[in-house]
């Protein structure tokens, strides 16, 4: 569409979805709750559409009005879907269960909770074929294993008689790919397909759909947060805010020239696009950027280490397979220098969580030391260990799963100051509102319990929870890859005021390299239990020595986008 504008290269075509003025509401006890307010929304055949926007911004419930699958309490109440020039929001229920999978398909977000754990991934790609009357008998057979091999399994045979806990997630989105194409519909809507994936299978996952969809001639409409990754895989560009569409048009152009407040502020917090800043500028001579300086901490001047990790292995046995055992952790050595922030990168599998819990102490390695402080953790008794308790916290990914949903916001940060029987009662309330303070959450959140809370502000909790006892060394598990861009940045920043003030270290394990590259003064890269390099992240990002640091670096959604003045 080189020099072809959006409007002319689709001239004359009749649109495929035809969405206007869309209103949906949810029943709540007060009455009905808008969710999407006047969309309007025109995809055509072959076209890539992405709609993107943070958590309750309207972007999923918008694609399950147009299936007729909206949760709950969801009704359409305004407005018209049309597809191929049928309207849909009048048919019936039958008519819609026929259109959905034959015409209109669906790649859904969490593939654990979208695939039956008790039946085999071949049964369940060969039923929606089945569904929508494609092939019949003998012939279902060869086309499962065509529609896995398609959507890139290998070893279709095997792979077809496995259930779904034997998958990887990036198997089990590739199975649910193969089931969303099975009907060779027009419209794929692809919600969120590989938010849970790590940057290297999320983009061979991408790059296997473009090119399946491209051959089929299939429009795609993506659901997304991520803004970098609708950049590089769609035409047209669309932002929710708050139920509303607030700006439209072609992909780059919004990315390079952002018109509306809320676009820029998601332009300028994207993590990928941030770091494809800080490349540029690199490259054009400039030593350190805005953005770099908030992974400054005390950077390349600390010598000292808080924490010295020497030759970690750790096997676990395998389970159902007596006597065969699995190496997690393979003579894994790092520091963590006082004052700056390491980052522990690599994909789902490579040690890093492994290597975080044996620092934490929840897990016992088989060999190989860790040395704390100067201290090492082996030879301390009951009562050090308590005491080193105290200056080593950590913050887990899920806010949800760290967080006692039956004890208060008060009570949750209280705990750890009561365990270690610090202060009196008066004393320990003042430092939990010094310690709101410190996260940016009203004083008023005490009295709330954790479901009354978003994500962002729960892990904001679970973050002063873990500075109530002013540790020293903060271990942050996956700590915000579960938020959303704009929640995500004030995160980031956070942690780098906290860090600045309380002179904190920080052992960030993350799948993130584009996080890595924003907060990280050092950087770690695991593969398969080993770390495969490790330096300081400038050089790590400038000079990757090996070809799987490459690749993950690559692999960063939206890092070859030319990104315009802005």
């Amino acid at each position: 569409m080189s020099n072809m504008t959006e409007k002319e290269s689709y001239e004359g075509v009749e649109p495929l979805l035809e969405i206007e003025d869309l209103e949906v509401a949810f029943q709540s006890s007060t009455g009905m709750v808008p969710a999407v307010r006047k969309a309007n929304l025109t995809i055509y055949p072959g076209q890539s559409v992405a709609i993107v926007g943070e958590s309750g911004s309207g972007k999923s419930t918008t694609a399950h009005a147009i299936i007729n699958l909206l949760p709950g309490t969801g009704k359409i109440t305004g407005g018209s879907i049309k597809f191929q020039g049928e309207e849909l929001t009048t048919k019936s229920r039958k008519a819609m269960e026929r259109l959905r999978g034959k015409h209109i398909g669906l790649v859904p977000q969490d593939p654990m909770s979208n695939l039956n754990p008790v039946w085999k991934i071949g049964f369940q790609v060969r039923e929606a074929l089945k569904a929508n009357n494609v092939v019949k008998g003998s012939q279902a057979h060869e086309r499962v294993n065509q529609l896995l091999a398609e959507a890139g399994l290998e070893d279709t045979e095997r792979v077809a008689k496995q259930y779904p806990h034997e998958f990887s997630g990036g198997m089990r989105q590739r199975a649910l790919i193969a089931i969303g194409l099975a009907a060779r519909p027009e419209l794929l809507i692809a919600d969120e397909p590989t938010s849970a994936l790590d940057v290297t299978v999320q983009r061979r996952i991408l790059d296997h759909l473009e090119t399946l969809t491209k051959e089929l001639g299939t429009a795609v409409l993506f659901i997304t947060h991520d803004l970098g990754l609708a950049v590089e895989r769609a035409e047209h560009l669309v932002v929710m805010h708050r139920g509303r569409i607030v700006e439209s048009g072609p992909a780059l152009q919004i990315l390079q020239n952002p018109q509306h407040p809320y676009t820029q502020r998601l332009v300028a917090a994207a993590p990928s696009l941030t770091s494809a800043r800080i490349m540029s500028a690199h490259k054009q001579g400039i030593e350190i950027t805005d953005e770099e300086l908030l992974g400054a901490g005390m950077g390349s001047t600390a010598t000292e280490t808080a924490v010295e990790v020497h030759n970690l292995t750790k096997t676990f046995p395998i389970r159902g397979k007596r006597g065969q055992t699995f190496k997690a952790l393979d003579d894994v050595s790092f520091n963590l220098r006082k004052g700056t922030t390491l980052g522990v990168v690599g994909e789902s599998g490579s040690g890093k969580s492994t290597a975080a819990n044996i620092v934490l102490g929840l897990l016992e390695q088989d060999s190989g030391k860790v040395i704390f402080e100067g201290v090492d953790v082996a030879t301390l008794n009951k009562r050090e260990r308590f005491e080193m308790r105290r200056n080593l916290q950590v913050v887990f990914q899920n806010p949800y799963g760290s967080l006692d949903p039956m004890y208060s916001i008060y009570r949750a940060i209280e705990e750890p100051l009561r365990v270690h029987k610090i202060g009196s009662k008066k004393e320990r309330e003042k430092r939990v509102a010094d310690l709101l303070d410190m996260v940016a959450l009203p004083r008023s959140a005490m009295r709330r319990y954790p479901n009354e809370l978003s994500g962002g502000q729960r892990q904001r909790v679970a973050i002063a929870r873990a500075l109530a006892l002013r540790p020293h060394v903060l271990v942050l598990d996956e700590a915000v890859s579960a938020l959303d861009v704009l929640v995500q940045d004030q995160i980031l920043h956070l942690l780098n005021d906290i860090q600045a003030e309380m002179k904190l270290s920080y052992l960030f394990i993350t799948h993130d390299l584009a996080v890595v590259r924003q907060i990280a003064d050092d950087v770690v890269v695991m593969q398969n239990g080993k770390v495969v390099e490790t330096g300081e992240t400038d050089a790590i990002f400038d000079n990757p020595r090996t070809e799987y640091t490459r690749n993950l670096i690559d692999s960063i959604p939206g890092r070859d986008i030319p990104l315009g003045a802005f």
